[in-house]
């Protein structure tokens, strides 16, 4: 038998399932107050709903179910192997939910979602195989109020958590599209263009006008498009940037709605962090059709990856329903192990209310004098108070120290 987890599958200690509860607790609390509704769906998922070219690279990262008893036997090849697999996000199974409930739900319906996602990626500080997500998506709602509610809720709940000062990076995938038109770029190649485009903060503009030369494309589109990301990705206003390249090329509409986003996140989000529009952010998920945000702490020099992000996806509901049920759709979500990581490094601790006390008994005790200890025990326990009652071992000296390390603040040994 082997004692270890399966690599990338984490365990948690007792102070570590603490925080995170906590941390969960608070989350929830925060969204319900924005209206958000908890629901839940099943951690597996169809297959088909699964490998619908919806979920970026994750689809290529799914833990696929076998088949089960004769259904096994009878398959021909290793398409069909399997009906099933671990859900890679909640927003695939949120989709699904929807159009299955549609008629026991409100509309616009607000969900809120924590439970854990499964990809078959390599693990690394802060990311692992099995991760709990927490989103929170708007079904209905065909304008920026949804974007912004949902920034709002996020950034409202990262303050809470402690989280620091966070910067939300924004941007439109038609803007990104319309960035490729402009320098001529064949609409087919338009998801190609972005794999490349996500690896800007790592590979820089000269590796990604390389990368494009890879691709066949043109001298002229690619010193087009090397000049748009030359000018930075930190920009206060988004039509400082649409105006100068993208006049011609983008619907005046979006570019608004993206200002109106931005303005009013800016507003409300004053003094706990700061917003911007991004040219370069792509967000890896193919179903995003509109406005893609992210949110990152300041502090890159110990954490260089966002902790949150989503978009607008408002075809998703209608590839559930061939068509029949079209509901424009939007959704956050945050990187939850991230954020548990963050605050055990910052060495967060839980504020408990009421006393924290240990009881060791000694072995042998009449049973008379057990009962006393009992009854003494559940009135502190009923006053509040965390108490724990245990035999005393026979090295009470590295037992004490061990219930001290986990929070208890009074030992009492009771020896006769």
């Amino acid at each position: 038998m082997i004692k270890t987890p399966v690599k990338g599958m984490p365990e948690q200690m007792p102070a570590d399932m603490e925080i995170r509860e906590y941390a969960l607790r608070l989350i929830k609390e925060t969204y319900g107050n924005f209206g958000f509704s908890l629901i839940e769906t099943p951690v597996i998922e169809h297959i088909e709903n699964l490998t619908n070219k919806q979920g970026g690279e994750n689809e290529s990262l799914i833990f696929k179910i076998l088949k089960r008893g004769e259904k096994l036997k009878e398959a021909d090849s290793q398409d069909e192997l399997c009906d099933s697999g671990l859900r890679y996000d909640l927003t695939v199974p949120l989709s699904r939910f929807f159009v299955n409930n549609q008629n026991l739900l409100p509309y616009p319906f607000k969900a809120m979602q924590i439970g854990s996602s499964f990809r078959a990626d390599k693990p690394q500080k802060g990311r692992f195989r099995q991760f709990t997500q927490c989103d929170i998506d708007i079904i209905g709602d065909g304008s920026n109020l949804a974007e912004i509610e949902l920034i709002s809720a996020t950034a409202e709940m990262l303050h809470r958590l402690g989280m620091g000062n966070f910067k939300i990076r924004v941007n439109d995938r038609r803007i990104l599209k319309a960035m490729s038109a402009a320098c001529g770029f064949d609409a087919e190649q338009f998801d190609e263009i972005c794999i490349i485009l996500d690896k800007l903060d790592k590979i820089g503009v000269e590796g990604v006008a390389e990368q494009l030369r890879g691709m066949g494309l043109g001298e002229e589109g690619i010193a087009k498009y090397s000049a748009m990301l030359a000018e930075g990705t930190d920009f206060e206003t988004s039509k400082t940037f649409t105006d100068k390249h993208l006049s011609g090329s983008l619907d005046a509409a979006i570019a608004e709605n993206m200002e109106t986003i931005i303005s009013c996140v800016r507003s409300i989000v004053e003094g706990k962090g700061s917003i911007v529009f991004d040219p370069s952010l792509v967000r890896g998920m193919g179903y995003y059709t509109g406005p893609i945000f992210e949110i990152e702490l300041i502090d890159k020099k110990n954490y260089s990856f966002s902790i949150a992000g989503g978009g607008r996806y408002d075809e998703m509901i209608g590839k559930f329903s061939d068509g029949k049920i079209m509901a424009p759709a939007c959704g956050f979500s945050i990187g939850f192990e991230r954020i548990v990581t963050i605050l055990k490094d910052k060495g967060f601790k839980i504020e408990r209310k009421g006393e924290s006390v240990a009881y060791l008994l000694k072995a042998g005790l009449p049973g008379e004098r057990i009962r006393e200890v009992i009854v003494e025990v559940n009135r502190l326990r009923d006053e509040g108070n965390r108490v724990l009652i245990s035999p005393r071992a026979k090295n009470i000296k590295a037992q004490i120290e061990k219930l001290e390390e986990y929070g208890y603040t009074r030992i009492v040994k009771i020896e006769n």
